[in-house]
């Protein structure tokens, strides 16, 4: 019954023999285990105080069905603090027979409830080795119930496709968890909730063995009788592909990523170096830019070297129409002569030539020719290192798109 039901019973009780109830207290905390329910320990406590000498309850398996709070209980009638515990069809007072009897019920309480949990693992085995997985279905799979239990587990016919992009995605495309997301998202895909997939739920999704056609429970492994959405190799592969370490970004600086974006998607663009092995011993380094997929993940933008791009940077230079931070270039330009001044003094031991660095700083601040700042620009494309070249492309006002292997102005 219902915890409303037994009072409502109780009080009847009560009013029909005249007892008189101090306090009602109610819990719905299982009695299957001793000292986790704080009301019970609370109200034996207080018999224990003497603020009550009996309890009246529905069933003496309300009060317990273990030996701590049993042993507690009888305790209680041993000294005398406990006089009577009353329930709807029978009644224990503080006697041998009646206390032997009500440990008797108690016991049998604990001994069914002991028995209901072997039983139900019992069941649970046995449907596992059915190949009938307990518990609710897995996402893109839906439960059949037969009698109000789970008696197959067939593929949910507007998620499992879902599922099985999931992982041809992964596995052929090397999307991660988080593009997959976005892609879910795309496709307006809910849970039943009516919630968007969590990160969390699509990685445990990608690494769910039940998909290829098995599954865990407990410590042991089962053969299902479902039908699997994706193949085993497949599923080896995504493994494979989760496992790969996450890539260390901006641990190199390619000096074009600031400069252009990707002229189809609008999404930003990221370079990768690659090394091809001479004939005659050594390497070759190449830098390749290209559309880093942040925006559209399908962009197909082909990739251009870094020789080509400064080529046709300086075609944009030369034809006038880049436009240049010349105070930025100018006071670049004075930092790098002191340096080299310092440079003769203090390691070459040569003289400081004072007079002609003060004409090239007034030069080089004043001037409002933007030949200095072009021919300094260029100078750098052509000799600087890509940490130089990334300082001097900041100085550029200009923006640029990349299509088609073509340096476009924006």
């Amino acid at each position: 019954m219902s915890i409303d039901s037994q009072i409502k019973e109780m009080r009847t009780l009560a009013e029909r023999e005249e007892l008189n109830i101090v306090e009602m207290r109610q819990e719905s905390h299982s009695a299957k285990k001793s000292g986790n329910r704080p009301v019970f320990v609370k109200l034996l406590d207080d018999i224990d105080k003497g603020l009550f000498n009996g309890i009246l309850t529905w069933a003496p398996d309300r009060l317990s069905r273990n030996a701590g709070d049993l042993g507690s209980l009888v305790d209680l009638m041993d000294q005398g603090k406990l006089h009577e515990i009353k329930t709807y069809s029978q009644s224990f007072k503080n006697n041998p027979n009646e206390k032997f009897l009500l440990m008797i019920l108690c016991s049998q309480a604990k001994l069914e409830n002991d028995n209901r949990g072997i039983n139900v693992k019992r069941g649970l085995k046995a449907k596992c080795e059915m190949g009938i997985r307990p518990g609710v279905a897995p996402l893109g799979y839906q439960n059949v119930l037969n009698n109000n239990r789970i008696s197959e587990v067939i593929p949910d016919p507007e998620k499992a496709w879902v599922v099985q992009e999931m992982y041809k995605r992964v596995a052929e495309k090397g999307h991660s968890g988080r593009t997959i997301r976005k892609w879910l998202k795309e496709i307006d895909f809910k849970t039943k909730n009516d919630k968007l997939l969590a990160l969390s739920k699509i990685y445990s999704t990608l690494k769910n063995p039940f998909y290829y056609g098995e599954f865990q429970y407990g410590d042991d492994w089962y053969k299902g009788i479902h039908e699997p959405l994706v193949t085993k190799q497949l599923w080896d592969k995504v493994q494979k592909q989760l496992l790969t370490p996450p890539k260390k970004w901006h641990k190199k600086k390619f000096p074009f990523k600031t400069l252009c974006v990707c002229g189809s998607c609008g999404g930003g663009v990221t370079a990768e170096e690659k090394y091809k092995k001479l004939k005659y011993g050594g390497y070759n380094k190449h830098v390749y830019y290209h559309c880093g997929r942040s925006v559209d993940y399908d962009c197909d933008e082909p990739y251009i070297t870094e020789e080509d791009l400064i080529k046709q940077l300086l075609a944009h230079i030369n034809a006038g129409k880049v436009r240049i931070h010349k105070a930025k270039i100018a006071k670049k330009l004075k930092s790098d002569i002191e340096r080299f001044h310092r440079l003769r003094s203090e390691v070459l031991h040569q003289e400081f030539l004072s007079g002609n660095l003060g004409e090239i700083e007034t030069s080089a601040v004043k001037s409002n020719d933007e030949e200095m700042a072009i021919n300094y620009i260029k100078h750098v494309l052509k000799t600087g290192s890509s940490d130089d070249r990334r300082e001097a492309l900041g100085m550029i006002k200009t923006k640029f798109e990349l299509t088609a292997k073509e340096l476009k102005l924006v």
